[in-house]
């Protein structure tokens, strides 16, 4: 995918990836977990106590708009803050648009060269792979229904997936560079979002919280990415050296801080985060009304564009990467011919662009094209060269 133009990686699984889910007293980083779970002061009775107050207090003074006017032009990392912000609102940019003590500049270079060297592969499991486990992660589900973006979700989509690629580019948290601006904006979100949706008795008669997006509720979406990103990787047997798996934890422990998560409650190593992945995200799995409608509203997207693929053959890659369980808990319906193709075409096509092999399989083409298309339907809804801006709500769904 090295070819493909500006901005057309990383964008089905991200579309998804603003809020997760967790489990009960999970093992967090931070040591005596479970008791602080059973004390009520653990992740998931974290939200963010610098942006939450904010952002009541701009969603009722009515100052979004204007916020999400003078902010489109605010995208370099090094860029002054726009003019036309409430003073309220600049000072808290102003504190915290800039990287942690602890961040790593070689570890971060070394992440998006990774990333640039492994784009296609981390396409296809962001997309087909994240993406639509998210529909699973009940929680994750229920907000990003019932929330604005949940009723134009290829709108929400090509804003969110300005998170993903600018986490992916090359410079991503360098002065020219445009990832710790898109964080923070996406932090704002979370924030708004966190005073909106309590407000909609949709969402309400749902879930089984009181508040989205806490700081749990953040890493379990990490896991649904970064951590089963990596674990994939390695089943596949693409070659990923130790410093990569290193470079890539750190940019997405960079990514977890710049949303607000604390430190002491973000994994340390891999090992730490498989251990808190299978505590939080793997026994939470399961469907739900929302997130059927969002799995079938995602993948019947593709079917504006021609994929060189059938639905069929999607449905397949879905249950491949993911499980069949999945696939039966969102009523993905069976093409046995396309999951013969795709079980022999996937890993030949592995090995042919790692050099493995010299023969190049038939369906290399088909893959590449149903690549270039899913990347195309999310770039600002089928437009080549520009994203879709990050937008702060101002209200819910509706129907």
């Amino acid at each position: 995918m090295g070819n493909l133009s500006r901005r057309q990686a990383l964008t089905l699984g991200v579309a998804l990836g603003l809020t997760g889910a967790a489990g009960t007293a999970p093992a967090w980083a931070s040591t005596g977990a479970a008791a602080d779970a059973d004390a009520g002061t653990g992740p998931e009775w974290i939200w963010d106590d610098k942006a939450d107050p904010l952002m009541v207090s701009m969603i009722e003074g009515g100052h979004v708009p204007a916020i999400n006017t003078a902010w489109a032009s605010w995208v370099n990392n090094n860029d002054p803050l726009p003019a036309g912000l409430p003073a309220e609102f600049a000072g808290y940019l102003q504190d915290v648009n800039r990287l942690p003590s602890w961040a790593d500049p070689v570890k971060l270079a070394r992440a998006a060269d990774f990333n640039r060297r492994r784009d296609l592969y981390l396409f296809m499991l962001y997309g087909l792979g994240s993406g639509i486990m998210s529909t699973v992660i009940p929680r994750e589900a229920k907000s990003v229904y019932w929330s604005a973006g949940g009723a134009h979700m290829q709108d929400r989509a090509a804003k969110t997936f300005t998170f993903g690629y600018d986490l992916s580019q090359l410079g991503a948290f360098e002065p020219t560079g445009q990832f710790v601006v898109t964080a923070n904006k996406t932090r704002v979100v979370h924030a708004a979002v966190r005073h909106l949706l309590p407000q909609s008795p949709h969402w309400r008669a749902v879930a089984d919280e009181t508040v989205p997006i806490s700081a749990a509720d953040i890493l379990v979406t990490f896991h649904s990415l970064g951590t089963y990103v990596r674990r994939r990787l390695l089943d596949w047997k693409v070659p990923f050296p130790a410093a990569d798996q290193e470079a890539f934890l750190h940019s997405w422990q960079v990514a977890i801080h710049l949303l607000g998560v604390p430190d002491e409650h973000i994994p340390q190593t891999w090992a730490a985060a498989e251990k808190q992945s299978e505590q939080v995200l793997t026994p939470i799995l399961t469907p739900s009304t929302e997130g059927i409608a969002l799995a079938e509203e995602l993948l019947g997207l593709t079917a504006q564009l021609d994929l060189g693929v059938t639905r069929g053959f999607l449905n397949e890659f879905v249950r491949y990467v993911l499980s069949d369980d999945v696939g039966d808990w969102l009523g993905l319906k069976r093409d046995y011919v396309s999951a013969a193709l795709v079980r022999t075409a996937w890993p030949a096509y592995i090995l042919f662009r790692e050099g493995l092999s010299p023969v190049m399989p038939g369906t290399f083409y088909a893959i590449d094209q149903m690549v270039r298309a899913l990347a195309m339907l999310f770039l600002n809804e089928g437009s080549s060269g520009t994203t879709t801006p990050i937008t702060i709500p101002t209200g819910n769904r509706q129907d």
